[in-house]
């Protein structure tokens, strides 16, 4: 039997513009488990280990298995993908960034990372990686990475305020929200706003839209304040259930039908949703 716990760890004040949450996970157990994650878009650190070592045996994605550093970035996500954690214990740290944060934060064109990750310690003087395994608990490492991010801000640095506007948009008008608003609303052709979503976020603004919103319909399912799914897409906009149910089946590989039997669906508004692979 597998015993997952997880709890959430304040994000310094400086830091809130740039960085959603901070969520630690702790696992125990004599199995190996793995874990479903649907994508959110948004860019992360993670940091996990066992004894020392990744406690991620691999991460299931394109169709290919991929093996993980122990502390890594991440660029945001637009295919499903399954974590495949050793048996024992061990302990995940996530640092959930805002979608514009690889920009703000460390001067990446975030389309660089797009559906791929990278060492942190290529971001770092010192090894990183080295003082969170001497850590003594999730706070001290939290520290550590939050360290590492304030390190990297930098007053000098252009903020793109178009685009952070067109994400809170985005975030609060997910159901309605289409590219044409927010072109009329930003005065902007939508050549120019493609190129710099691009750039800030990593991904085209209507895929970005999409997984938003798909995201959204995740919320609903694990919640279950809709007792159908016709309703669910009915509250999301979406054109016709075929629509609804392609982004569904898209972006986590299954059918909303077979996300409502799953029993165990994580669904944090920030960190987003992933559930236990039976």
């Amino acid at each position: 039997m597998s015993i997952i716990q997880s709890r959430l760890i304040p994000v310094p004040d400086i830091l809130r513009r740039d960085v959603e949450c901070i969520r630690v996970f702790c696992h125990s157990g004599v199995e190996d488990i793995s874990i479903n994650v649907a994508p959110s878009a948004v860019p992360g650190i993670t940091f996990q280990n066992a004894d020392g070592r990744s406690a991620i045996d691999n991460i299931s994605k394109f169709g290919r298995k991929i093996t993980m550093p122990t502390l890594f970035l991440y660029g945001p996500g637009t295919t499903p993908s399954v974590m495949h954690y050793k048996a024992g214990y061990h302990q995940t740290i996530l640092v959930i960034l805002k979608p514009h944060a690889l920009q703000t934060l460390l001067g990446l064109n975030a389309s660089t990372l797009t559906n791929d990750n990278v060492d942190l310690n290529e971001f770092t003087h010192g090894d990183i990686n080295a003082q969170l395994m001497d850590a003594r608990d999730g706070e001290t490492q939290a520290a550590l990475l939050t360290g590492f991010l304030v390190s990297h801000l930098q007053s000098d640095r252009t903020r793109d305020l178009i685009m952070e506007e067109a994400l809170r948009l985005i975030h609060t008008r997910t159901a309605s929200i289409t590219v044409k608003a927010l072109l009329d609303h930003l005065s902007l052709s939508e050549r120019q706003f493609e190129r710099r979503f691009i750039h800030t976020v990593g991904i085209a603004p209507q895929s970005y839209i999409r997984i938003k919103r798909f995201n959204e319909a995740l919320r609903l399912i694990a919640t279950r304040q809709h007792g159908r799914l016709t309703d669910i897409a009915h509250a999301l906009n979406y054109y016709d259930q075929s629509y609804f149910i392609r982004d569904i089946k898209a972006f986590s590989g299954m059918t909303p039908k077979g996300l409502l039997r799953i029993p165990n669906i994580d669904h944090h508004t920030q960190a987003g949703t992933s559930w236990l692979e039976t």
